[in-house]
């Protein structure tokens, strides 16, 4: 553990100097977002896997219906074929998707069948938020989990119920999308703080003053910073020449604690103010001997069994240490003087913000 945050520390301070990224990769275009898309569908082909009719009506209700608009009738004809499943089909719609485009979809099973291996995905209409279909799906549903039974034994790898069919949804109504119409644009960051939003505004200005001798960018909040298309040049070929400027992302003090894993994150601007720690362990160890008492001979006594506990107590040493510092590395090295393991640096730092001298939000996952 000590090796882990030394390292920690190193990497980051070697890196601090050199932590500008581009600004395609810290935020978004504005209104440029997926979409979710839902259907319901049946699932054929299955080898004796798929729903008991009994159990899933709606299931024998679709085949019904999908029977009747192919001519053939079965109303009033009760149904008993185990290869078919009634499933759920997700994707995404991503923007500027065009009419044509293959997307690939989920499908996970709503029945009681037990397995979607080998199956096919009927043609499935897909629903948006508004109400209207934008894709439709079908095909053969790929899955990588595997079920088998017997009379006194199941055997069962992944999650057979669910698959994907790869490039399955054939886009029919792209999503609704104003990019190109006008010269308004805007950015939105994926960690919203004020200081990189700025920094944003300031590298898109002074690219568009040297190249269009014009103010392009106006920081609006912590989230957005709004953009003009200059004149003379594409929104697509001015997305794409300032998406490659960089800028230095600021990012809030913060400690991230799984106490499940033990894993401890400490960002870069973590500040603890100076305090003296502690920490150690009380260990109670209760051992159990009985033995056995044998009456003296030509006696009418009965051998009786009798108890015999010992109690050992013992507390690990603990030492009073300054931790303290500005920079992470002082900080690491002072959690490492302790000598704990990840259980115990998670307590002390629950301790020290309760005592208000960690200077950065805790997160607990």
């Amino acid at each position: 553990m000590r090796r882990l945050f030394l390292a920690l520390a190193i990497s980051v301070s070697a890196s601090h100097a050199f932590a500008a990224v581009r600004i395609k990769d810290i935020a978004t275009l504005g209104g440029m977002r997926d979409n979710q898309l839902v259907g319901y569908g049946i699932v054929v082909g299955l080898l004796g896997t798929g729903d008991t009719m009994r159990n899933a009506p709606f299931t024998e209700q679709s085949m019904q219906s999908m029977l009747d608009k192919m001519g053939i009738n079965v109303r009033g004809i009760s149904l008993r074929a185990r290869n078919v499943a009634g499933v759920i089909v997700t994707t995404h719609l991503p923007p500027l998707v065009s009419r044509g485009s293959q997307l690939d979809v989920t499908v996970s099973s709503l029945g009681d069948s037990t397995s979607l291996l080998g199956g096919t995905l009927v043609m499935t209409p897909l629903i948006g938020g508004d109400g209207q279909t934008h894709a439709v799906a079908q095909g053969p549903v790929s899955v990588s989990g595997n079920s088998a039974a017997g009379q006194a034994e199941t055997y069962t790898q992944g999650v057979p119920t669910a698959g994907r069919i790869a490039n399955g949804a054939i886009v029919e109504l792209e999503a609704p999308n104003d990019f190109g119409t006008t010269n308004a644009l805007s950015l939105d960051l994926k960690n919203p703080d004020f200081k990189t939003s700025v920094r944003i505004a300031d590298a898109v200005n002074q690219f568009t003053r040297e190249r269009f001798h014009t103010q392009s960018a106006k920081e609006q909040d912590l989230r957005r910073v709004s953009l003009l298309c200059p004149p003379g040049i594409s929104q697509t070929r001015f997305m794409a020449e300032i998406g490659d400027l960089t800028v230095e992302p600021d990012t809030p003090a913060r400690v991230v604690i799984d106490e499940r894993t033990g894993t401890v994150v400490i960002g870069q601007d973590v500040q603890i103010s100076t305090v003296a720690v502690t920490h150690g362990s009380l260990t109670v160890r209760i051992s159990e001997t009985p033995t056995a008492s044998q009456p003296a001979p030509l006696s009418n006594g009965k051998t009786v069994v009798l108890p015999s506990t010992s109690i050992d107590s013992k507390e690990e040493q603990g030492q009073l240490r300054i931790v303290g510092g500005t920079t992470l590395r002082s900080l690491v090295k002072g959690l490492n003087a302790i000598g704990l393991k990840p259980s115990g640096i998670i307590a002390i730092l629950q301790a020290i913000k309760s005592a208000g001298a960690l200077q950065a939000d805790l997160v607990a996952e």
